[in-house]
């Protein structure tokens, strides 16, 4: 059954570089529904996206598919940089951190599933490229936030998810140099962030793991390492082969 989708065209697109193969989901980060839609139509404003849920589960089509929306700015996953052309951005209506974060409602994140699926059957986007601006952007973007429930989008057949078992091990935290750092930073490469692994623990490396803690350990978000999270990027990097 085809999606009911609203019709609110943007200006703001340009022509493609590559087919589609990443899916970015963002929270709009404004006020209002109507102020975010507002927003992303504003020729002036230079952002768009090419869907925006609201948290009723309307579903607006904002940029056609076929064209390159400007959702994610300056962004990296698995090798690709700047990844607007070879992604299709989803806007899903939430304050933010700025204005009142909050839990996404269920019909909200049904829309999303729904949205989702009806993407993925047009074009090939596996399940390690459904990502969260804050994967594509770490230490700049914070959304979708640790709000959002990346599990049951998932267990809906779309993306990543493990439990991994609780692990032991000494946490790794900023200012640290180590082996242990090291391949720590190769464990999220391989899962496709940008972090080229030099075992220092720095900022940059605080900031992959607070979005890779926003998206897989959502009970605990403080750019710290532990042995939990470590072992949470383990057993990712397992399933996802």
């Amino acid at each position: 059954m085809p999606l009911s989708l609203i019709e609110a065209p943007s200006p703001n697109f340009d022509a493609r570089t590559a087919p589609p193969d990443i899916l970015v989901l963002h929270y709009t980060g404004m006020k209002t529904g109507p102020e975010a839609l507002d927003r992303l139509r504003d020729p002036e404003a230079k952002v768009s996206s090419h869907y925006m849920v609201e948290e009723d589960g309307r579903i607006f089509r904002l940029v056609p598919e076929e064209r390159r929306a400007w959702h994610a700015g300056a962004s990296y996953w698995k090798g690709a940089r700047n990844i607007n052309g070879v992604s299709i951005g989803v806007e899903i209506v939430n304050p933010g951190h700025e204005w009142g974060y909050r839990p996404f409602p269920d019909a909200q994140i049904g829309a999303v599933i729904d949205l989702v699926g009806d993407i993925r059957s047009r074009w090939t986007i596996g399940d390690d490229r459904i990502v969260g601006h804050s994967d594509v952007a770490p230490g700049r973007k914070d959304d979708p936030g640790e709000l959002f429930p990346w599990k049951r989008i998932a267990q809906a057949g779309h993306g990543l998810w493990i439990d991994a078992p609780p692990a032991p091990g000494l946490p790794l935290a900023e200012g640290e140099e180590s082996a242990a750092v090291f391949a720590l930073q190769a464990g999220f490469t391989r899962l496709g962030y940008d972090l080229p692994p030099t075992g220092q623990f720095d900022a940059a490396t605080k900031a992959v793991v607070t979005a890779f803690q926003q998206h897989w350990r959502q009970d605990k978000v403080d750019g710290i390492a532990d042995g939990a999270t470590r072992a949470q990027l383990i057993a990712l990097l397992r399933l996802a082969g």
